[in-house]
Formats: C-alpha cells, sequence, structure tokens
C-alpha cells in the first residue's frame, strides 16, 4: 500500500529517542524515518498518526500543528506487561485543500482498520472525525461513534464543515452509516436547547460531566459498543492542561480522561482512537504528558482486551428474562468477566437497520433497575431507533 502523503517522525524526536532508557516505549515502537521509510505493518497492531490539519477550526488564525513535544514524551514512558506490537507512521501534512487532507485520513484508516490495525490518530481540529467516520463506508454497515467532548457539535449542516458543526455532517450526508452517537462529558451551558432537543428525538445519547464523573464506570458500556472514539480535549478542565489548551475550568481531570481511554482500549469494538484540538506551545509539558498518558492507557486497554461476547456456548453466559410491564427483557451476563448485555429484540415489520436481535452492551444496575419495573433508557433509546 502506498503511504507517500506520510511524513517521517522528525530528526529531533530521533535524536532524543537516542537517549532515552532502553526499556522506554520509544525503543520498542517501529518508527517512520527518513533513514529507513515505512516499516512493515505484518505484526502491527496498533499504529499512531499525526494530521497536522487544523484549517477547518472556527478560531483558525493560520497557527501550524506540530506533534514532537507528544512524541518526545510518549517515548519516555515505559510500556506494561503488552504483547502489542505499535508503529508511529509519521505525520499527514496538511493538503492543498482539507478536503485532500480528509481523502489521506480515510484512505490511511480504511487501510489500518481492514488490516486490523487500530489508528491511534493526534489531531489539529475535530472535524477529522468526519473523514475518520467516512474511512468505514466500505468496511461497515452501520458505525458508533462515541465523542468526549463538552458540545455536541451538530452546528448546521447546510454550511461548509467545521470543527463545530462536523456532526450534523455525518448525520445528514450520504451514504448514512451512522447508527448511534453518544456524547460523554457535554456541559449543558455550551449547548443550545434545540441542539438538545435534536440529540433526544435522533434517539442519541448525551451524558453530562457531572454524571460521568460521579461514577466513570457508565463510560464502559457505551465504549464496548463503539467503533469510533473521538476525543476533544477542550474535555478536559482547564488546571489539567498549558496555558494555550485552557478551555474551561470544568472538565475532566486527568485521572478521569485516562481512565475513559483505558475503557476504549478495551472494547472489542473499538477500531480507531482520535484525540484532537490539539494547541502546542513552547510550555507544553503538562498537555504533552497528559496527552501520552491517554495513548498509555489505550494501549494498556488494548492489551487488557478479553473476547467475552460470544452467547453461542451456554458454558460461557447466564441469561436473565425480567418482565417490565408488556416488555419482556432478556440479560445477558459474561461468566468471563462479569460483563452485562441486553437483548433488543428484531421487529420483522420494520424496515430496521440491525436485522438481527442485538445485544446491546449495559451495566448490573440496568438489570436491577428492570428487576424493580424500570426500564433501562439505552434499551429504550436503541429500541425506538431500530423501530424507525
Amino acid at each position: 500500500m502506498n503511504f507517500s502523503f506520510l511524513t517521517p517522525v522528525s530528526d529531533a524526536v530521533l535524536a532524543h529517542n537516542e537517549l532515552i532508557a532502553q526499556q522506554a516505549l520509544g525503543k520498542k515502537i517501529k518508527i517512520h524515518s527518513r533513514q529507513n521509510g515505512i516499516p512493515d505493518l505484518d505484526d502491527v497492531q496498533i499504529a499512531i498518526i499525526g494530521v497536522k490539519e487544523n484549517r477547518n477550526d472556527v478560531n483558525y488564525i493560520g497557527a501550524d500543528v506540530n506533534f514532537d513535544s507528544i512524541r518526545v514524551t510518549l517515548y519516555t514512558l515505559f510500556p506494561g506487561n503488552w504483547h502489542t506490537t505499535i508503529a508511529d507512521l509519521g505525520d499527514i501534512e496538511p493538503g492543498e485543500t482539507v478536503e485532500d487532507t480528509y481523502y489521506a485520513i480515510r484512505t490511511a484508516i480504511t487501510v489500518l482498520v481492514e488490516k486490523n490495525i487500530i489508528p491511534i490518530v493526534l489531531g489539529g481540529s475535530q472535524d477529522l472525525t468526519y473523514a475518520n467516520y467516512r474511512a468505514y463506508d466500505n468496511i461497515l454497515p452501520m458505525v458508533n461513534i462515541v465523542s468526549v467532548d463538552t458540545n455536541f457539535d451538530l452546528g448546521d449542516a447546510n454550511l461548509p464543515i467545521k470543527n463545530n458543526s462536523y456532526v450534523g455532517k455525518i448525520i445528514v450526508e450520504q451514504p448514512y452509516n451512522l447508527f448511534n452517537y453518544a456524547t460523554i462529558g457535554y456541559q449543558t451551558y455550551f449547548n443550545s436547547q434545540e441542539e438538545l432537543d435534536l440529540i433526544e428525538k435522533l434517539y442519541f445519547e448525551a451524558h453530562r460531566l457531572g454524571e460521568i464523573s460521579g461514577d466513570i464506570n457508565k463510560v464502559e458500556p457505551l465504549m464496548r459498543d463503539a467503533h469510533i472514539v473521538s476525543v476533544d480535549l477542550k474535555s478536559i478542565r482547564s488546571a489539567e492542561v498549558s496555558e494555550n489548551q485552557k478551555y474551561s475550568p470544568n472538565g475532566f481531570t486527568g485521572k478521569e480522561i485516562c481512565a475513559i481511554s483505558r475503557y476504549a482500549g478495551i472494547s472489542n469494538k473499538v477500531s480507531s482512537f482520535g484525540i484532537y484540538e490539539y494547541l502546542n506551545s513552547q510550555k507544553d509539558n503538562s498537555t504533552s504528558m497528559l496527552i501520552s498518558q491517554m495513548i498509555w492507557y489505550f494501549i494498556e486497554g488494548v492489551n487488557c482486551r478479553v473476547k467475552d461476547d460470544d452467547f453461542t456456548n451456554e458454558n460461557y453466559y447466564q441469561k436473565y428474562n425480567v418482565l417490565v410491564e408488556d416488555d419482556e427483557l432478556i440479560f445477558y451476563k459474561s461468566l468471563k468477566t462479569g460483563r452485562w448485555w441486553i437483548e433488543i429484540p428484531f421487529l420483522p415489520d420494520v424496515n430496521n437497520k440491525l436485522k438481527k436481535h442485538t445485544l446491546l452492551p449495559c451495566m448490573h444496575s440496568d438489570y436491577v433497575l428492570a428487576t424493580q419495573g424500570e426500564i433501562p433508557e439505552r434499551w429504550y433509546k436503541a429500541f425506538r431507533k431500530n423501530s424507525f
């Protein structure tokens, strides 16, 4: 495959890499360098790609994006007891037009996902998620996206795409491949009531910052159902990041965003992970270190993946039937991991998108609520969406 649009990791980063400990991550990663070219991908499971594109940022004033400080920091971290091979494929430079950059991203991610390699995308503006999503057009019939963000980024889909309106484009543009979109950590005062109403109307999921901070475990079933995870760095509170990156005094702590990244990694479905809205500055140690740790936790999660959703063998799961009003809810619990699922029934007379019984990841607390006569909200939304 021709990856000619990828530029190698800079010589400055490679020079710094010569000085680090032999056991550090930088010594274990296959690196795209000017001397050696793009590494062989045959045994690679995870690939890091930087995308230096931010021209569709609504606040764009000509600033360049550079990921050197993230790489320097990431390479110095020590890997866990990992069995995955990691490659750093370098950067996609801004194309002649933003569409050219989108094309390069789409091409790279399509190739990697088809090879069962998980891309970790470091981005300028978050509208790059749109290109990431389009990479799945010929891979999956329906795609689930989880966005960790203060905003819904729906915007006006009739206007040119921007980093605050890319989700609107994903929803309205053909081919329609989006099945579910979930936002984690939104802050109400950054979103109009119209956007909230639209999210509700489309049966998408929205989880407020306070709800997730109160119980970070709620992220796990959302991630378990996601194919694409997109993290906006503006979702992190300003005390955790450097001067250039500050956005809101409220947001996720460093510990919370790393837990979220690990949940994304643990999910058997997540096949691309992006971190966006990075703004480099001269004094940027805290932001680059936090992003490096997010990447570390995501890779750690990937190394802890357990195949536990095979419900063909009765020795591997328990099944629970709960009657709530006129609905029979069927829950499954994996005996391997203790994780829970709930069945969404297939409606034969509806032209539905799934064409089969679908298992929706849920929590033990959803089962407990059902036994008390309450239908879980995730089940209701998925059922309604499935009935369109």
